[in-house]
């Protein structure tokens, strides 16, 4: 990132951009470690799981895991676009106001997404969206003077 934003949003926006790949790169460990079912229900489960495909028609035949495991790979992309995305309009050096509007639309994507998962998941990707949530408001809160809505 350049001089074209002073130092405080130049250090938020790498805050950001740091704790979104920590959260894409924690949320990724559960595509290599594989939970091991500790009683006779749990392995059942596990086992339905992985194993019973229903018919979702087109030919498609897919597992509940194959369906969990799809959209857990969105999670840490989208953290990834979000990321990527501030970095490559402060390397562009957009106007401030730009930013600033793009860390508002961040804000709200991610907003969302703390929302939805304090309601279905648990303390690891909670704590960590809600980190990326705080710093996106003080990054946008660090770019000073009024943007219009329109």
């Amino acid at each position: 990132m350049n001089s074209a934003y002073a130092k405080a949003q130049r250090v938020w926006l790498w805050i950001v951009v740091v704790l979104m790949f920590v959260t894409a790169a924690v949320h990724s460990i559960s595509f290599f470690v594989r939970p091991v079912p500790q009683n006779d229900t749990e392995r059942q489960l596990h086992n339905l799981l992985e194993s019973y495909r229903v018919d979702m028609g087109a030919g498609f035949h897919r597992s509940t895991a194959n369906l969990i495991t799809a959209l857990s790979a969105c999670f840490p992309l989208l953290f990834c676009l979000g990321a990527l995305t501030i970095v490559y309009l402060a390397r562009r050096s957009v106007a401030p106001e730009i930013m600033r509007g793009m860390l508002r639309v961040e804000l709200l994507v991610f907003g969302v997404a703390l929302v939805v998962m304090s309601v279905l998941a648990f303390l690891p990707p909670i704590t960590l969206t809600g980190l990326v949530v705080i710093a996106l408001i003080l990054a946008e809160r660090s770019f000073a003077g009024p943007v219009p809505l329109r």
